[in-house]
């Protein structure tokens, strides 16, 4: 950020910017203006962010006014949070302090304040133990007052806006930690606007192309799309203006993230995704009936005019997901054959479907309630309470449980509960209850005797079975899945590591003892590690308290020999150091200063200076990054691999952006699937397209055929993407091939 003076046509856009917040927050009725508060917080920080600038130029104070406005206009955050937002950066950029802002301000804004503050930089930090650091605080923040995570998406998402003004390899860092961690988090919350948003605008940093080329295929469609809406919603709204009910049509077209996210999934191309158009109808309820009848009614009003398809209705009225979300969806059949998603919700529920159930929670009223939300709050608490050692291990478990799919169950006396799909009963024994869950011994699933490992259902009644003889086993590891259970069980095998290491370092001291030997404990301490290949004193305690191992020899082995000191203390390297040893005798590359982080693949610096990563084996023409290693090593992954999701959020100063100017030099093995209808002669049209028209060399091919349909895979000698995708369009103008796509590395 760099500071000069504002000119008087930038004091006007400022002025501008906050008049038309203020404006979205006075149009709403949802607590009591309090406008003055919100004007003394804006003109506080126009003050202190005075003549400070973005990258992009313009004033910074329009990124805070932004923030706010997102917290009052698409959150329906109130007074107090628009404050907050108008404030977020002062403490952190400014000489400002957390108490300034309580004195001027009051506890409630210094607190939202604070919490910003300490989560500020990003979610995650250079290393291990800085990210489990921000992470936690984020947590522990989000569970004392879930509207500073609020506020810090409404943050994440202005910057996303804006991340166009920033070098490509922060756009890559802050793109990819918010599709690894922003995006789930806002999903959970049920933010879905914003959580689609942020994932779009992910895929258009990471994937510029792919974005480019999907977005024109899009608009192309669009005016299609909307034709075929009012022709297929008009027979509806007839309907429901007969049945006397004031209510919204409205068509939602699929992002460009979610039609990639489909074409990958199916392997299909643009023209192959069939549901980009969905129907969402928002009605006003009428007061004399409940609105689960009247949603069921209009369902049933829409099924007379187009057919159902059994198998996609889905009940989110009956039993909200566990964000709060409720609608009825319905999938039909329109009049040329196309199958169109309806999705039915009042206008209560479409509240909660735009601005999430956090908005409008307990802190509005000041009383706590058994929602969803409070309940998976209290499950954040208490994984807290049990923190994790391995920072990435907790991180990673966390956000796979933002993301995940529910299945519902029902306890033996009818009570209805929320669990991720894929859980198992061992999972819901530790959501009842951690001492439950440690005592369990299996449960009865509908009536039926089943093993921990069991997979709930949706619709499962469950009963759990405990003994206060059972303890928790290391394979309980492998049998659940939820934060609460897992944390649960590391806490226990951390405790019992602990007991088990003390009465070790008491046996081992005895034993000292009775050799009389207590003044040279350290050495002969030092003497079992080396003789048992063991580096901490921990470890060795551990396995003498476990009794894996026995000191009935202790006295032969601390017996000194000729030799033992230099043996001891040359015969490994420090804990501490890494070691690469793929990275011995690679060239390493030594970050310079001031100079950008982007580096140009070649074919003279691939495979010498640059290396291509094996879990995702890029070519040319597929978008990558470099990845500096500790060892000074550049890895180079494509955007999208897994690994390199977490490299982003992880490590983001060592993340480079990097293009191709490669010259057809160097061809990579890809590996190719194909299906289609097994016709005499079509093998003979591939082979032909493959090794004539396009001259490409074949590794190897397996092909079989069953029932009229082949399918297998050809190992193809390519020299970069745009071959390869030339190759995918030819090889589809055969009648016979009905699907044809790249295996990734990473498909696994």
């Amino acid at each position: 950020m760099k500071k000069s003076g504002f000119t008087q046509e930038e004091e006007l856009t400022i002025q501008r910017a906050f008049e038309e917040m203020l404006a979205t927050y006075d149009d709403r009725s949802v607590e009591h203006v309090k406008s003055e508060r919100i004007r003394q917080a804006f003109n506080f920080a126009h003050k202190a962010h005075y003549g400070v600038r973005r990258l992009s130029g313009e004033p910074y104070i329009l990124h805070p006014i932004a923030v706010a406005r997102i917290c009052a206009r698409e959150i329906g955050l109130g007074s107090t949070s628009i404050c907050a937002a108008l404030l977020h950066d002062v403490v952190e950029d400014t000489d400002y302090t957390v108490e300034d802002i309580k004195n001027l301000f009051g506890e409630q804004i210094a607190v939202l304040v604070s919490g910003l503050t300490k989560i500020s930089g990003g979610m995650f930090g250079e290393g291990a133990s800085e990210q489990a650091e921000n992470f936690r605080k984020l947590l522990l923040t989000m569970t004392e007052d879930i509207r500073v995570v609020l506020v810090k998406i409404a943050d994440r998402l202005h910057n996303m806006r804006t991340l166009g003004s920033q070098p490509q390899d922060k756009q890559y860092k802050i793109a990819g930690e918010t599709q690894y961690i922003y995006a789930p988090l806002a999903h959970r919350l049920g933010l879905f606007p914003i959580k689609t948003e942020l994932e779009d605008l992910s895929f258009k940093y990471q994937h510029p192309k792919d974005y480019a080329e999907i977005a024109a295929k899009l608009e192309a469609v669009r005016d299609a799309q909307m034709k075929f809406f009012d022709c297929f919603s008009e027979p509806i709204r007839e309907k429901l203006k007969s049945m006397g009910y004031e209510f919204e049509v409205k068509a939602r077209i699929k992002t460009v993230y979610s039609i990639w996210t489909k074409m990958n999934a199916k392997q299909v191309p643009f023209e192959d995704v069939y549901d980009i158009l969905a129907v969402r109808i928002i009605f006003r309820p009428n007061e004399s009936l409940s609105e689960k009848d009247q949603c069921w009614m209009i369902y049933s009003a829409i099924t007379e005019i187009y057919r159902p398809h059994p198998g996609r209705i889905r009940d989110w009225i009956s039993t909200p997901k566990a964000n709060g979300y409720e609608a009825l969806h319905v999938t039909v059949m329109s009049q040329d054959g196309q199958w169109v998603e309806i999705q039915i919700r009042t206008q209560r529920m479409n509240k909660i479907a735009e601005q999430g159930l956090a908005a409008h929670w307990k802190y509005k009223t000041g009383d706590s309630d058994d929602s969803q939300l409070e309940n998976w709050l209290r499950s954040i608490q208490e994984a807290l309470n049990n923190p994790e050692k391995d920072a990435s291990e907790f991180v990673n478990r966390f956000r796979n449980n933002l993301f995940v799919k529910e299945v519902f169950v029902f306890t033996p006396t009818g009570e209805v509960k929320t669990m991720p799909q894929g859980a198992t009963t061992l999972d819901f024994a530790y959501m009842l209850h951690t001492n439950l869950g440690d005592h369990c011994i299996g449960a009865k699933v509908n009536h039926n005797l089943v093993p921990l490992s069991y997979q709930l259902k949706g619709g499962d009644q469950v009963e759990i079975m405990s003994s206060t003889s059972q303890h928790p086993q290391r394979e309980w590891l492998n049998w659940c899945i939820t934060a609460k259970a897992q944390s649960a069980l590391h806490s226990y095998f951390r405790r019992e590591e602990t007991r088990y290491s003390k009465h070790g370092e008491k046996l081992f001291n005895d034993a000292v003892s009775m050799m009389g030997e207590e003044e040279n404990a350290n050495k002969i301490l030092h003497r079992l590690l080396n003789h048992y290949q063991l580096t901490q004193p921990h470890q060795l305690y551990l396995q003498i308290g476990q009794g894996f191992i026995l000191l009935d020899n202790l006295q032969d082995i601390a017996k000194t020999q000729k030799g033992w000191w230099k043996r001891m203390f040359s015969s490994s390297e420090p804990d501490n150091v890494p070691v690469d040893t793929e990275a011995k005798g690679k060239e390493v590359v030594k970050p310079e200063k001031g100079k950008p982080h982007t580096i140009v693949l070649t074919d003279e610096n691939l495979g010498k200076l640059y290396h291509l990563s094996d879990c995702c084996r890029p070519i040319p023409g597929d978008e990558v990054l470099g990845y500096l290693t500790p060892d000074g090593i550049m890895q180079i992954h494509k955007i999208d691999c897994p690994e390199a999701q977490v490299l982003k959020s992880s490590f983001g100063k060592r993340i480079y952006s990097a293009t191709w100017n490669t010259n057809r030099v160097q061809s990579f093995i890809e590996t190719v699937q194909l299906q289609g209808i097994d016709k005499f002669g079509v093998l003979i049209q591939l082979l032909q397209t493959i090794t004539e028209q396009f001259r490409i060399n074949m590794h190897a091919i397996r092909l079989t055929s069953n029932d009229g349909i082949f399918e297998g895979e050809m190992e193809l000698y390519v020299y970069d993407r745009n071959e390869l995708d030339e190759l995918f369009k030819a090889m589809r103008k055969i009648p016979e091939i009905k699907n044809v796509r790249r295996i990734e590395n990473n498909d696994d």
